[in-house]
């Protein structure tokens, strides 16, 4: 148990003390400031610019920057269309897959190019190598770096400056940022034992019976595997995710697949702090974070640990649930990984999420209907901003003062498009679908022949299940509890892919216009002085208040769900049911 403990205490620091650095460094990247890298980059960028016409030196205004956001985001989804549709006539492709089912491929380009990385598939016998490496893994990049960039102008309008040039940010992302790390971390794990290969499967004979050949899938996994959780995409190579070897051998691997999921959300944070001039607030709103994350890691860890109590009843002690999960990892990492995943909406898993006690599936769900434990690659401290911005009215109208955040007052336009971020477009995403897909009944005995659901548990548990699917769609997480028939040729996978594929579009990009108008309107206003009537936010008292609101918003929406799914469960699992 302790050494459990002493596991995640230990990645809780490693990610408090790199936040500073890696913070700063994304910071002056995005300020403009020198870098080691810029004698190289400078040149490779300004080859770039010139090359697609940008004009580097241009701001963009709210619509603007939304519709370079949309327009290039339909570019990459058309040339991963073309990737995916055509696999069959390109190259690395050892087992000579073919393309799979127009409604796998709309879901899966859908789902990568909104960085969810959401998969109705299995990647060993879905897609090639190419389309794994030169489509997939290419979203991994311009995804990831679409919503850092849609973070960092969110920062720069709530901060009074114009919200920059998304082409610019975009570049600077992928080349200053994710590249370098990604290079590096390559490397490392190679050498941890992560293949690196375009060799087809390795054929060896079975232990039970030498005469008997299998295949062994691998490829190009390892440089796969630091974007996949570096960007938080989460898509695995495999089927299984991080819970297959080649992704995932060891606890080393594990370690730093966990630090480099939230390493960039969490500094993220601390990046508004310093073009903001803030940091104390900055930290002030880390600590918000950090304490409710560490309360789910908490919650999802004990219940972990104590494990069913039907199976301790005949065991005669207590054993912690080991159910769907690789026993190199554990409980405690099982634990500590989904709810980091969750957190950060990489969506990466080394366990089975279905397998977990009750506990496990409230904290996990919670996490993307929360969506800023840490949120996702920028989008998650914009998020984050937004609830400050509706905690600072909410309070000021409260003890009569003047609404104002950063010197810049709070607005009728400012609130409605907060509220509409948090309270409409979210919900909508998840609680629309999640209802038509629980109101047809399977068809059939075999609940996995249902034509539209196909939910394969009955009771408190499918509905976790059907809600879990589209808040993990809408957040843009990706990880899914299983358990449901979403994959061909089930015919229950054409009614998920087309759903989901609703809930990934809405959860994306609705939000993200939403932030850049408010940043721009934030952007337009004219500071005020500080007065003895304006609201400090940068205390210990108005952080609560914001945790608080953060909290009752989230369970005034989704509580009456969440009571019907996982909290029904722990009663009907501590009652024996």
């Amino acid at each position: 148990m302790l050494q459990g403990w002493f596991q995640i205490a230990l990645m809780l620091l490693i990610v408090v003390a790199i936040t500073p650095f890696l913070g700063g460094y994304m910071a002056r990247i995005y300020l403009g400031q020198r870098s080691l890298l810029d004698p190289i980059l400078n040149l490779i960028e300004s080859q770039i610019y010139r090359l697609s016409g940008c004009q580097a030196q241009e701001n963009m205004t709210g619509w603007q920057y939304a519709r370079a956001v949309l327009f290039s985001n339909a570019a990459m989804a058309l040339l991963l269309a073309s990737i995916l549709f055509g696999q069959g006539w390109l190259p690395f492709n050892p087992t000579g897959l073919s393309s799979p089912t127009w409604d796998t491929n709309l879901h899966t380009i859908i789902s990568f190019i909104t960085n969810t990385n959401q998969q109705h598939y299995s990647g060993e016998t879905t897609y090639g190598y190419f389309a794994q490496f030169a489509g997939l893994g290419y979203m991994f990049f311009v995804s990831a770096a679409t919503g850092m960039a849609v973070g960092v102008a969110f920062i720069r309008g709530l901060t009074g400056r114009p919200l920059g040039n998304f082409y610019v940010d975009l570049i600077r992302t992928i080349t200053r940022i994710h590249l370098p790390i990604a290079i590096v971390g390559t490397i490392v794990f190679i050498a941890a034992g992560v293949p690196e290969t375009l060799a087809g499967p390795a054929i060896v004979p079975t232990l039970e019976n030498p005469a008997i050949s299998q295949a062994i899938a691998r490829g190009p996994v390892a440089h796969f595997e630091v974007m996949k959780e570096l960007g938080e995409n989460g898509g695995g190579f495999f089927a299984i995710n991080s819970a297959h070897p080649f992704e995932n051998p060891n606890g080393f691997t594990n370690l730093l697949q966990i630090v480099g999921m939230v390493a960039i959300p969490a500094s993220f944070i601390y990046t508004y702090g310093v073009i903001a001039n803030h940091k104390k607030q900055a930290w002030l709103v880390y600590g918000l974070v950090m304490v409710i994350f560490v309360v789910f890691v908490a919650v999802g860890a004990i219940g972990e640990y104590n494990g069913n109590p039907a199976v301790n009843a005949l065991l005669g002690s207590l054993a912690p649930n080991l159910e769907g999960k690789e026993v190199r990892f554990g409980w405690a990492q099982s634990a500590l990984f989904s709810v980091m995943t969750t957190g950060t909406m990489t969506g990466a898993v080394n366990s089975m999420h279905d397998s977990f006690m009750p506990g496990g599936g409230f904290v996990t769900l919670s996490n993307m209907l929360l969506q800023i434990v840490w949120g996702g690659q920028g989008t998650g401290t914009a998020y984050l901003f937004a609830y400050l911005i509706l905690a600072v009215f909410v309070t000021g109208l409260m003890v009569g003062r003047t609404p104002e955040f950063l010197g810049r007052k709070i607005e009728k336009r400012e609130v409605v498009l907060a509220s509409f971020l948090i309270l409409m477009v979210h919900p909508i995403a998840i609680l629309l679908p999640g209802a038509i897909a629980l109101s047809f009944p399977s068809a059939g005995a075999d609940a996995a022949q249902g034509l539209f659901n196909g939910i394969t548990n009955p009771g408190f548990h499918g509905l976790t299940q059907v809600l879990y699917e589209y808040a993990s769609a809408a957040a843009n997480n990706g990880s899914g509890f299983e358990g449901l028939s979403d994959s061909q040729p089930a015919p229950a996978a054409l009614w998920w892919n087309l759903s989901t594929s609703f809930s990934l579009l809405a959860g994306r990009y609705i939000p993200i216009v939403a932030l850049l108008l408010l940043a721009d309107s934030m952007s337009r206003k004219q500071p005020v002085p500080l007065t003895v009537g304006t609201l400090r936010t940068d205390t210990g008292l108005f952080t609560g208040v914001t945790a608080g609101i953060i909290l009752i918003l989230g369970a005034l929406t989704f509580f009456p769900v969440l009571a019907l799914g996982p909290i029904a469960e722990a009663f009907q699992i501590a009652r024996g049911g």
